[in-house]
């Protein structure tokens, strides 16, 4: 039967054969092949999405929801595009991702399987090109996938793009300018995927300390020259996940990525950027609110990340462990009180925080992990920027000076170290 005018052919030949007959889930394997994906280069995943093509097609011509272990599976097996007969209509996305690290290589991996496309490539060389990236799935719900984004270590080489999602820790935006500057078109937005206070935090915001410069976060503006504030949104990541070897990350938990702009828009930037998420099989809410889950996500890291490093332990043993409880209850009790004070109310108890921290279980913070690793410690957006605010609102926190102060002198013998 032949396909009407107008329209793209479904695929023929083994690719056709191949999309019939796959099963559910591409299991990850240990053997790992091509581009080491080393966030210290600042290595950058390239993706050009087709942005709610394949969900949208299915549902207008009456077909079922196709689960994100079903697409993944066969843009991963396949390498082809799943056939979409209102293709035409659909709108296309370039996304990059700067530091492909555990999180950066996680999102590149998800994003473009969403009823998407890998980038086209003008040639394959080593070390750059068509990636095999690895997802082994520590809890099956989402399952193992492999994925070939476009890797690559020159930003010219991709060029101008829609959106460059930034999975670097904070420690390095100040000198990520020369890596992003090429990558921006007049409209680009930069999608922060960080933890702690972000650099634009007060920015857009109503209220007796609007436009204020958080000095810890960023010194002397540089974060802000490398990072223009009319492009940023924010994103608060619920994700879990670590670099098991190069090339092979492993999920923990979470698949949840909110992001928003800083000053509350519901903007179709932010709508773009979420559909090609969710299509991806990521859960990615546009929040208009979103300082709001900045501090619930920072209740904890406040107080894990540097107890971890200092203790060498995990989540789950922190918890376990009566003396330190009680330290991460007075952590997160003082951070609420800054919280309120520029304006935010986080909206959850301590004890469900907790809760919440203690089903990580045995899990690393990624603090552990740099500690571990010899890097340097994404301290200054967690610990340093609540201490400022304290002292700009006046509020009492004893206990985050003491722990800042004692994990500020582990960070200095680090970096004297290196």
């Amino acid at each position: 039967m032949k396909a009407s005018k107008g329209r793209p052919r479904p695929p023929r030949g083994p690719g056709r054969r191949a999309m019939r007959s796959l099963p559910p889930l591409v299991h990850a394997t240990k053997t790992v092949t091509g581009t080491l994906l080393d966030p210290r280069f600042f290595s950058i995943l390239y993706t050009e999405c087709t942005v709610g093509s394949v969900q949208r097609s299915r549902r207008e011509h009456g077909a079922p929801y196709l689960r994100p272990g079903r697409l993944q599976a066969t843009a991963a097996a396949t390498g082809l595009r799943a056939y979409n007969p209102t293709q035409e209509r659909s709108a296309s996305m370039k996304v990059a991702v700067l530091g492909a690290g555990a999180i950066g290589a996680y999102v590149g991996g998800r994003t473009p399987q969403g009823g998407s496309r890998g980038a086209p490539h003008r040639e394959r060389r080593a070390p750059r090109g068509d990636t095999p990236c690895r997802c082994a799935g520590a809890h099956p719900p989402r399952g193992d996938f492999t994925a070939h984004p476009h890797a690559t270590d020159d930003p010219a080489e991709v060029g101008p793009v829609d959106h460059v999602f930034l999975g670097l820790k904070a420690n390095s935006y100040a000198a990520a300018g020369p890596m992003i500057r090429p990558l921006l078109h007049e409209t680009t937005s930069i999608i922060a995927a960080q933890n702690g206070i972000p650099w634009w935090y007060f920015h857009g915001l109503k209220g007796p300390y609007e436009g204020y410069r958080i000095e810890s976060v960023d010194p002397g503006g540089a974060v802000t020259a490398a990072l223009p504030l009319h492009r940023a949104i924010g994103c608060v990541v619920y994700a879990a996940t670590e670099i098991e070897e190069p090339g092979v990350i492993r999920h923990l938990e979470g698949t949840r990525f909110s992001i928003g702009e800083p000053d509350g828009r519901l903007s179709e930037r932010c709508r773009a950027f979420s559909e090609a998420a969710v299509e991806g099989g990521l859960k990615c809410p546009v929040e208009r609110d979103l300082r709001r889950d900045v501090w619930i996500k920072l209740m904890g890291n406040i107080a894990f990340n540097p107890i971890s490093a200092l203790a060498r332990a995990t989540m789950a043993g922190i918890c376990r462990h009566d003396g330190a409880r009680e330290l991460v209850v007075a952590m997160m009790r003082e951070t609420v009180e800054v919280a309120r004070r520029v304006g935010c109310d986080p909206g959850i108890s301590i004890e469900r925080r907790l809760r919440g921290a203690e089903k990580a279980g045995e899990h690393k913070t990624s603090t552990l992990q740099d500690l571990e690793k010899g890097k340097p410690l994404e301290l200054d957006v967690l610990l340093a920027a609540v201490v400022e605010l304290a002292d700009l609102t006046g509020a009492e926190v004893p206990t985050l000076r003491a722990i800042h102060a004692v994990s500020d002198l582990l960070n200095a013998n680090l970096v004297r170290a290196v």
